[in-house]
C-alpha cells in the first residue's frame, strides 16, 4: 500500500506533533510536524475558498529564502486536490510566465509579485505584505477528500540543459515509496541546500521524515557556511549535488573540519567524477558516501546501498525496488555488462508523460521503457555508471568521444577543481573536443594535455582547453554546456 506525502505528514503530526520537520538555518525559524499539518490544511481551505478546484494548477514560485512557506504551500496545494507547478524563483520573470502559461496555472503563490506573473496568471499571491498569510483559513481541520495515487500531484519542469524545459506530469503514487509512519521520531538532523522546486529537492520534502529525522535547510549554499553548519548542529545525514562537493573539497579547512557527525552523505542530481569522490571521502573517513540517479521523467532510479563502503565508488548504485535498468545500443538491443549505451528505465511505476506533447511522450516512453538520453553501463554487480548525455556524444573524425570520460580524466589532475567537455564544430573532423576548466592551482594547458595523453586515446584529448573562473550551472548543479564558449586556438591534430 502506498502512503501519500499528505498521509505521511498527517500520521506524523498525530504521533509527534512537536517534532521539528524542517528548520531554516538562515534565521532559526522552525516548522513542527503539527504546525505543518495545520497550516497546510488552512491554506488548502483558503485556496478552495478562492476558487481553486480539484485538478486546477497552482504555480509555486517561492524562493530559497522562504523554505518553510514553500513547504506549507506545496502540501496545501496537494491537500486542496490541486496540482503544484514548482518553479525556481531565480528564473527570469519572463521564463516563469512562459512556463506558467504552458502549465495552465490559475493561481501562483510567489515571493515576488511582478508584472509578468500578473499578466500570465489570473490570481497572483505574494508572500510579502500579508497576502499569503491572509489566504490561510482559520479552519485548519482536514479536508474531506484526500488525493489518491492516480491523481496528478505535480507538473515538474525539466532543467532545460539541452533545450526548452518540458512539463512532466507526476502522479501522487510516484511520490512515495513507504507504507508506514516511522515508529519513533529521532529528531536527528538532515542537512540540505537543494531547492525544493528541483526534482532532487522535491524528493527531500518528506525524505528525512520517513527516517524520523528533522530537516535543516541552508538557503544559500557556500562551502564555509556548510562546514560551519555541520560543526555546529552535528547532522547525521546530508544531501549534496556534485557542484557543492567540488566546492567543498577546494576549501582549505575541509580536511581538518569536524564533520564526524555525518553518518551518510547522499549525492545526486548530476554525474560526479570518481577523483572528486575520493577527495571528498578522504575528508569524511567515517561517512558512507552514497550516490544516486534519477530524472524528472521517472523520479528516483538507482542508489548506492548502505554498507557498500566505497566498493563501487563513482557508480550511481543499484536499481531501487520496482525499477529495472537496461543498456541499449542504437538499434535498441540490450547490451551486456561493461558496454556503454543508452540507459533505459522500466518498472512497476506508472509511466509519466510530457504535458501537451504526445509526440515527445511517444518518443521518450517506448513500450513501457523510458529512454533516458543518458549514456552509461552496468557492471558485473548490477551497479549503474553514468558517462554523460547521448546528445552530448562527440563524433570526432568518426571516433566517438564520451565527454564524461574526458572530464573524469581531467578531475584526476590535482590542479583541476571543475571541468566540462563538449564538442565544437570543425571544418574537417565534423566535431572537435573542447574542455573548460576551473583551476585550484596554476597549471598550463600544455601540461593538462600531456596529463590526458597518458590516460586517454589521443583522439579524446581536447585541443581547446579554456580556463574559466566558474562553469555556468543551473539550480540543480548541472553544467549548462550550451553557455560555454571556447577560448584558446586549437592545436594541430593529435
Amino acid at each position: 500500500m502506498t502512503l501519500l506525502q499528505s498521509e505521511l505528514l498527517a500520521g506524523l503530526s498525530r504521533a509527534f506533533p512537536d517534532g521539528v520537520a524542517w528548520k531554516n538555518l538562515a534565521d532559526g525559524s522552525a516548522l513542527t510536524l503539527g504546525a505543518w499539518h495545520r497550516r497546510s490544511n488552512g491554506l488548502a481551505r483558503g485556496l478552495r475558498e478562492h476558487g481553486v478546484d480539484r485538478g486546477d494548477r497552482v504555480g509555486l514560485v517561492i524562493g530559497n529564502d522562504e523554505p518553510l512557506e514553500w513547504l506549507v504551500s506545496y502540501m496545501a496545494i496537494h491537500r486542496a486536490g490541486a496540482v503544484a507547478v514548482p518553479l525556481l524563483a531565480r528564473l527570469g520573470p519572463g521564463e516563469q510566465a512562459r512556463i506558467l502559461r504552458h502549465a495552465g496555472a490559475s493561481v501562483v503563490l510567489c515571493s515576488q509579485v511582478c508584472d509578468e506573473l500578473v499578466a500570465a496568471v489570473p490570481t497572483v499571491v505574494g508572500t510579502a505584505g500579508g497576502g499569503w498569510s491572509d489566504l490561510v483559513s482559520p479552519d485548519d481541520s482536514d479536508l474531506e477528500q484526500a488525493p489518491i495515487p492516480d491523481d496528478v500531484a505535480d507538473i515538474m519542469y525539466t532543467s532545460g540543459t539541452t533545450g526548452e524545459p518540458k512539463g512532466v506530469i507526476v502522479h501522487h503514487g510516484g511520490l512515495s515509496t513507504i507504507d508506514r509512519v516511522p515508529a519513533a521520531w529521532l529528531g536527528l538532523g538532515f542537512l540540505s541546500s537543494s531547492p525544493f522546486a528541483t526534482t532532487s529537492g522535491s524528493l527531500l520534502v518528506c525524505g528525512p521524515m520517513r527516517g524520523g529525522l528533522s530537516g535543516s535547510f541552508l538557503p544559500r549554499f557556500d562551502p564555509e557556511g556548510w562546514i560551519d553548519a555541520v560543526e555546529r548542529d552535528h547532522p547525521v545525514a546530508a544531501f549534496l549535488v556534485p557542484a557543492m562537493v567540488e566546492l567543498l573539497v577546494g576549501v582549505p579547512r575541509f580536511g581538518a573540519a569536524d564533520l564526524s557527525s555525518l553518518a551518510v552523505v547522499n549525492i545526486g542530481s548530476a554525474p560526479i567524477a570518481s577523483a572528486t569522490l575520493r577527495r571528498f571521502g578522504a575528508g569524511l573517513p567515517g561517512t558512507e558516501i552514497l550516490c544516486g540517479y534519477g530524472m524528472t521523467e521517472f523520479g528516483a532510479v538507482t542508489a548506492v546501498p548502505l554498507g557498500d563502503q566505497g566498493r563501487h565508488l563513482g557508480s550511481v548504485g543499484l536499481p531501487l525496488p520496482g525499477v529495472e535498468v537496461r543498456i541499449l545500443d542504437p538499434q535498441g538491443t540490450t547490451l551486456p555488462p561493461g558496454e556503454v549505451g543508452q540507459v533505459a528505465i522500466g518498472g512497476t511505476r506508472r509511466p509519466r508523460a510530457y504535458l501537451g506533447d504526445p509526440d515527445g511522450t511517444e518518443r521518450t516512453w517506448v513500450s513501457g521503457w523510458l529512454l533516458s538520453g543518458d549514456l552509461g553501463h552496468l557492471d558485473a554487480d548490477g551497479h549503474l555508471w553514468i558517462s554523460g548525455r547521448e546528445k552530448e556524444l562527440i563524433i570526432r573524425g568518426g571516433h566517438n568521444v564520451v565527454p564524461g570520460e574526458v572530464e573524469a580524466a581531467l578531475f584526476e589532475h590535482p590542479a583541476v577543481a571543475e571541468a566540462a567537455v563538449a564538442g565544437v564544430a570543425h571544418p574537417v573532423l565534423g566535431e572537435d573536443v573542447a574542455a573548460w576548466v576551473v583551476l585550484r592551482a596554476p597549471v598550463s594547458t600544455d601540461e593538462l594535455r600531456s596529463f590526458l595523453l597518458a590516460r586517454l586515446a589521443d583522439y579524446k584529448v581536447p585541443r581547446r582547453i579554456t580556463v574559466v573562473d566558474a562553469l555556468p550551472r543551473n539550480e540543480s548543479g548541472k553544467v549548462l554546456k550550451s553557455h560555454l564558449v571556447p577560448g584558446d586556438e586549437p592545436r594541430s591534430p593529435t
